[in-house]
């Protein structure tokens, strides 16, 4: 299978996780995000662990906790509190510099060179997402700015490690180790800091079964498919996707209004991210002059 279409599938993550706002925010109980992302997590991990019949054995126990922990426990939880202190705009913007810690990461475990092009495309991917989401009233908070760090960084490094320890199994086992470890971990926390959830209603139920088979399940076999062909600073960028998404279906779905400052984010972003899949290909070596 080719390299664009490695790309393709890979993208369709991301794309899909950037329904999750209009899901969670018309669908679930509001107020439960903790709650929320260790029902996305576990169930779709534990019907997966059904489906391969697979546990992890000696070290990789450990590896899949710290590995659950980054992609998912820390991850959610530092999201969450960004989303609850900062406006909207400015957390995805503070999370949007992820590509950029991927490619310091990368090097310091994988060894990957560093270039100047992938460091233009990773700010031109901030400047894209500042240009979608944010507006003129945003504001700063200290907790929230620290707690967008925390999750890009968590996240990052969890795409990294992600890869350097490749396990010998399918992208589908991989998968329901990680969310089934990142959802029990979430398990004592949203018990400790949050009250039970309301009787469910069916958009209710719908929203869960979203988020947790085609949010979680289905996209995440899909990333670490693509983190498994892929080199983690291919793979990065295409988180970028997630707010774009998020703001078409807002305008399409909740009749938002798309402004020209917004498309002219949707450019740049999606021009960054080809900037970045350019930056990667290797380079071909001139042939001495004879």
């Amino acid at each position: 299978m080719n390299r664009n279409l490695d790309l393709l599938l890979t993208a369709v993550a991301p794309a899909i996780w950037g329904s999750t706002y209009l899901v969670t925010t018309e669908l679930l109980p509001a107020g439960y995000p903790l709650t929320v992302s260790m029902l996305r997590a576990l169930p779709a991990g534990l019907l997966l662990l059904l489906f391969v019949r697979q546990l992890p054995h000696g070290i990789w126990w450990a590896r899949v906790l710290i590995l659950g922990a980054l992609n998912f426990s820390i991850f959610w939880w530092m999201l969450f509190i960004s989303a609850y202190r900062l406006p909207g705009g400015v957390a995805a913007t503070v999370g949007a510099i992820q590509p950029l810690v991927v490619i310091l990461f990368a090097r310091l475990l994988l060894g990957t060179h560093i270039r100047a092009l992938s460091i233009a495309a990773a700010i031109a991917g901030i400047a894209g997402v500042a240009l979608l989401v944010l507006t003129p009233k945003a504001a700063l908070d200290d907790i929230g700015v620290i707690a967008g760090l925390a999750g890009a960084a968590s996240m990052a490094a969890g795409t990294v490690l992600s890869r350097f320890w490749q396990p010998p199994v399918s992208p589908l086992t991989f998968a329901s180790w990680q969310l089934t470890a990142g959802g029990l971990l979430l398990v004592p926390v949203a018990l400790w800091f949050e009250p039970p959830l309301p009787a469910l209603t069916t958009p209710n139920i719908t929203g869960f079964l979203y988020l947790g088979l085609i949010s979680a399940a289905f996209t995440y076999i899909l990333w670490f498919r693509g983190l498994a062909r892929l080199e983690p600073s291919v793979i990065s960028p295409l988180g970028l996707l997630s707010p774009v998404t998020a703001v078409i279906l807002g305008w399409l779905v909740l009749g938002q209004n798309l402004t020209p400052m917004q498309m002219a984010g949707i450019v740049m972003v999606l021009g960054s991210v080809w900037l970045s899949q350019r930056a990667q290909l290797p380079r071909r070596e001139v042939a001495p002059p004879e």
